[in-house]
């Protein structure tokens, strides 16, 4: 079990990772604190192995409160600025998630935290282990309904974008999350996926008919933007059009 502590300014952003962590079955929350000083106050009660750590905060800034630690645990930085990124890697922090973080990067940065704790503690669980490559993925998970579902591409029929949450429509039902449709699209293989219009990316393999301006999915029309449409029918068709 890895001993965590999230450090962050905001209410939200606290609450968000906190629920992060608990979903999480190697992870141990050992305390939330709203700024480096309150972190400092856990960490001298309560052995911690892993800080998530905010940068822009009242009192001290993160990677100040990181240079002034004798010996830190492992970090993985969670900000909204992503110029700090260098300076962050170069005090040897795990990861660098920008906010607004999902599940399944942040899944992801939990997942080198457990391989680097492993190793400096001298044990390995491989079936926990993450794939060495993710050019072989087939899946990827999302946190929908207070659960963490398995998303696998072949079964993805298309992803609809609905403000601050995306809507994935596969051939088991509908999933709704908190994610952004470029998150969403930065986890699909480009080989079979695209993004046809500001709200819709599609699995091509899935197209059943190519219409004026749309395409169709099962019983959804979809529509495709003017800019892209060229590019689309050219993805979906390829050279097997025969008349």
């Amino acid at each position: 079990m890895i001993n965590c502590i999230i450090t962050d300014d905001e209410p939200l952003a606290r609450e968000g990772l906190a629920q992060y962590v608990t979903d999480i079955d190697f992870l141990n929350l050992q305390g939330i604190a709203e700024n480096p000083l309150e972190t400092m106050a856990i960490m001298q009660d309560k052995p911690v192995d892993l800080l998530f750590l905010d940068i822009q905060m009242p009192k001290l800034n993160g990677l100040d409160f990181l240079k002034s630690l004798d010996h830190p645990p492992l970090v993985i930085i969670t900000t909204a600025y992503p110029s700090f990124a260098l300076e962050g890697y170069q005090l040897d922090v795990l990861d660098y998630l920008v906010k607004p973080i999902t599940f399944q990067r942040f899944l992801k940065a939990c997942f080198k935290a457990k391989k680097q704790f492993e190793l400096m503690h001298g044990k390995s669980d491989q079936r926990n282990n993450p794939p060495a490559s993710s050019a072989n993925k087939e899946h990827f998970f999302i946190k929908c309904d207070g659960k963490i579902e398995r998303i696998r591409f072949d079964e993805l029929l298309y992803v609809e974008s609905m403000q601050n949450y995306v809507s994935l429509q596969t051939e088991r039902g509908k999933f709704t999350t908190l994610l952004t449709l470029k998150n969403t699209l930065a986890e699909l293989p480009p080989h079979s996926f695209m993004q046809i219009h500001k709200s819709f990316i599609i699995n091509l393999e899935k197209v059943q008919t190519l219409g004026d301006g749309h395409i169709k999915i099962k019983d959804k029309l979809i529509p495709i933007s003017r800019s892209r449409l060229t590019e689309v029918t050219k993805r979906i068709l390829g050279d097997d059009l025969i008349n």
